[in-house]
This record gives structure tokens, C-alpha cells and sequence, in this order.
């Protein structure tokens, strides 16, 4: 780091579990945010001001100002705009020393595989189950930790789903894709505008975590909070051991051959 880093790092340098090596972990990381609206809005902006050395922005929607009353990253006067390239000048006007490649694009298949590859931890902040699934195989694939947020209405969780621990769970172990799980989204249901900053700041602290190794990440818990009465609810979650994402196959028994002696 140079003498600029080490000023405005310091404060994270100051703590004992960061410290310039972990500060220095962050500035080399690459984060692929997927999603780039209320949550992937203050995720971006603190992994931006913490220094993580190389951020990735996928979405494909453009900026409209039904967005402004929760999504943070982006301004009035880039309505019409791609949000990844709204998104682009807002977190450069923060540190303009870090990285960002902007993929105005809704990503699937090859690409999708490619980015979570080379990423260090991957950010769900989507808002369709499709994609999530999507996300969630391609980090169980490539072994990459996925920390995972929703909000809708008053209603927010997040959680971390990392395969690099044999016993951890991944996003479909809780959620089946076969499931019968209504699809909610903002557009039609609403959400409270502080809410996708609560969940999304803790997308970022995990990611933050994960990259530095601090703490202990919420693998294996999915926190909930109901923001009518401010209250979190933590919940255990299991691996399944039969999931048909990240669960082991179910060996087929071997045919009889019945001419054999």
C-alpha cells in the first residue's frame, strides 16, 4: 500500500483483526455483485469505501425513478441511464483507486459460470428465484462463497451459503428450486426504503469477512428481520445431504448380469 492507501484505510488498519494484511487482502480481492439495485446499491458503495481492489456490476436494467426511494447508488439526474454505468460513476466518486467492470446484462449460462469463477465471493442482490438458483449452482460448482440477501415489504434476510466447509448448506438446500415459493417482487409489493440498506450493508460486512477472514461468517444461519418491530429471528440451517445441487448423488446399484457363473 502507498501512503494514500495507508490514510484512507486507516481506520480498518486500526483494528487488530483487519490490520495491513487484511486491509491488503481486500485491495487484491475481485467481488462480483449481482444485482445492482436496493441491495446491491449500499453493498457496492462500502465494499467500494473499504478498498476491495476489483468490483464486478451485472445488471441489465436502466435507472427509472421508481428506483431513487431506495436505491442509494444511482441519482436523478442519470434516470434513463444503465444502472451498472450509474452505478460505475457513483462508486469511483467514492475511491477512484479501485477497479470496476460493468456488465449491463442479465447473467446466464457461460458468462454467468466465467464471472463466478473468477471471483473471490459472489453477492447475491437479485430479486427473482431464477437467478438466485442460477447464482447459487455456479458457486457450489466453482466453490466460491455466496452471501445471499432479500427484502420485500418490511421484511429482510440474509445469510451465507460457503461449500468450502464440508457441512455448510447452499442457497438450494434452503430453498428448493421445486418448491412452491410465491415470487415477490418490489414492483408490486413494495419495500420500506431503509430495509435494502440494512440487508445490503450486511451482505457487504460478510463479504468483507469472508475476504479478510474476521470472525465467523453466518454460514449455516439465515438471520430475518421483521422491520415493523425491528427484531431479528436467527435460524439453523442444515445441509441436505440429498440436495440436487450440492448433495451426493445416490449411487445407481449395479445391474445383474443373470447368464454370469
Amino acid at each position: 500500500m502507498n501512503d494514500d492507501q495507508l490514510l484512507r484505510y486507516s481506520r480498518h488498519i486500526l483494528l487488530d483483526d483487519i490490520d495491513v494484511d487484511g486491509q491488503e487482502r481486500l485491495l487484491a480481492a475481485r467481488v462480483l455483485i449481482v444485482g445492482a439495485g436496493g441491495l446491491g446499491s449500499p453493498a457496492a458503495l462500502y465494499l467500494a469505501s473499504a478498498g476491495v481492489g476489483h468490483l464486478v456490476l451485472a445488471d441489465d436494467d436502466d435507472v427509472d425513478l421508481t428506483n431513487l426511494q431506495r436505491q442509494i447508488l444511482h441519482t436523478t439526474d442519470r434516470i434513463g441511464q444503465p444502472k451498472v454505468a450509474s452505478g460505475r460513476t457513483a462508486l469511483h466518486a467514492i475511491n477512484p483507486d479501485i477497479r470496476i467492470d460493468t456488465l449491463p446484462l442479465r447473467l446466464t449460462g457461460d458468462v454467468l459460470s466465467e464471472q463466478v469463477a473468477a471471483a473471490d465471493v459472489v453477492l447475491d442482490c437479485c430479486d427473482n428465484f431464477a437467478t438466485r438458483h442460477a447464482i447459487n449452482a455456479a458457486c457450489v460448482q466453482h466453490g466460491k462463497p455466496l452471501v445471499s440477501g432479500a427484502a420485500i415489504r418490511f421484511d429482510g434476510q440474509v445469510s451465507v451459503f460457503d461449500l468450502r466447509d464440508a457441512q455448510a448448506p447452499c442457497y438450494h438446500c434452503l430453498f428448493p428450486d421445486e418448491a412452491d415459493v410465491e415470487e415477490m417482487r418490489c414492483a408490486t409489493m413494495g419495500v420500506f426504503a431503509p430495509l435494502v440498506g440494512i440487508i445490503g450493508a450486511m451482505q457487504a460486512a460478510e463479504a468483507l469477512k469472508l475476504i479478510a477472514g474476521v470472525g465467523k461468517s453466518l454460514s449455516g444461519r439465515l438471520l430475518m428481520l421483521d422491520a415493523r418491530s425491528m427484531q431479528w429471528h436467527s435460524v439453523r440451517v442444515k445441509r441436505d445431504p440429498h440436495c440436487a445441487v450440492c448433495g451426493t448423488p445416490v449411487a445407481t446399484p449395479p445391474v445383474m448380469d443373470v447368464n454370469q457363473t
